[in-house]
């Protein structure tokens, strides 16, 4: 069964260059039976952040809309952005960070919805050692994948509680993250998901704590993004608008019926552990829609901000263009409550 932690937390090997790809395969193809044929490159294996995707296969809600959709795994996820940007995937399922990294290398991708409202990502810890905030971690070590961009969250938290990043001795554990603590390789771990690698850990016996790095500095963001092409949001936007509609009655059935969804996701992947997952799921459903009109939803001021946080933190240049990373006109939005008075 699959309880491996999830490597997110790639920092995208976005040095890849596209031209070593296969060539493009174009935009969605047609198909014989009328359909228009769409792959979606997920970020992982099938798990209960894709719930809503595979209940809206399941129903027929893609082929209602005209589509024939493919969601697959790619062998390497970490190639998602590359695949999406050279035309040979129609989405892909990425990170709010790693795209606007993939887009500081002339990548051709933006986000055309956001997956999840707010970050996954913290710090996890043994209950039993009493770290409960950021400065707890002075002078242990910390376990943490080996990526930049999780350096930055973890000295942004360290910094927002008065310590600083050479207070603490950083372990590059790989994305085993949980064993690493579990093992005591390190006192904490970093980029563990609150609603993954904390399931797995009390499930082995030990409670846990988690530090949530929007809580502790880090701008809030959108932890997973769809992400589309440049060019299949310019050419074709009908098919964008087709599947997301497709997508938010998925994610409004996986909300109302997570046992459906569940239902779904075990039949795309049998090796799942569905304990594991009913977990997860109960903790992200209310995280697709907090504080927003319709799922998929993403605000200018929400890209702007992280992204200068990224700059701050040396990521991306400060001349991105950030405006070009995403867009917010193609999610489908319910129509305007008419004022009572009126």
């Amino acid at each position: 069964m699959l309880v491996t932690s999830h490597p997110h937390r790639s920092l995208v090997l976005i040095l890849l260059a596209i031209a070593a790809l296969a060539a493009p395969i174009g935009l969605a193809r047609a198909q014989d039976d009328g359909l228009t044929a769409v792959t979606v490159a997920l970020d992982w294996y099938p798990n209960a952040n894709h719930a809503g995707l595979f209940l809206a296969q399941e129903r027929g809600y893609f082929a209602a809309e005209g589509l024939d959709v493919e969601l697959y795994t790619p062998a390497d996820p970490t190639t998602v952005l590359q695949t999406v940007g050279a035309g040979r995937d129609t989405f892909g399922i990425s990170y709010q960070t790693d795209l606007l990294l993939a887009r500081a290398q002339d990548v051709p991708v933006l986000s055309v919805a956001a997956l999840v409202q707010h970050p996954l990502l913290g710090i996890m810890a043994k209950t039993e050692t009493g770290i409960t905030r950021p400065r707890d971690l002075v002078g242990k070590t910390v376990g943490y994948p080996g990526i930049p961009s999780q350096e930055a969250f973890l000295a942004t938290m360290l910094e927002a509680d008065g310590a600083a990043l050479a207070d603490v001795e950083l372990v590059n554990v790989g994305f085993d993250l949980v064993p690493a603590l579990l093992s005591d390789r390190a006192a904490a771990v970093m980029g563990a998901y609150w609603t993954h690698e904390t399931i797995l850990a009390e499930r082995q016996g030990e409670p846990v704590d988690i530090l949530r790095v929007e809580e502790w500095g880090v701008p809030d963001y959108y932890e997973l993004v769809l992400a589309a092409s440049e060019e299949t949001v310019a050419d074709d936007p009908e098919t964008v608008r087709a599947f997301l509609r497709a997508m938010q009655r998925g994610y409004a059935d996986a909300i109302a019926d997570p046992d459906a969804a569940l239902d779904a996701l075990a039949a795309a992947s049998p090796e799942l552990d569905r304990a594991v997952e009913a977990e997860g799921l109960a903790l992200l459903a209310p995280v697709w829609t907090d504080g927003v009109p319709a799922f998929g939803t993403q605000t200018a001021e929400r890209w702007q901000t992280y992204a200068a946080w990224m700059v701050d933190r040396g990521l991306i240049p400060p001349d991105l263009d950030i405006a070009a990373a995403f867009t917010t006109e193609l999610v489908p939005l319910p129509p305007a409550t008419p004022n009572a008075g009126a």
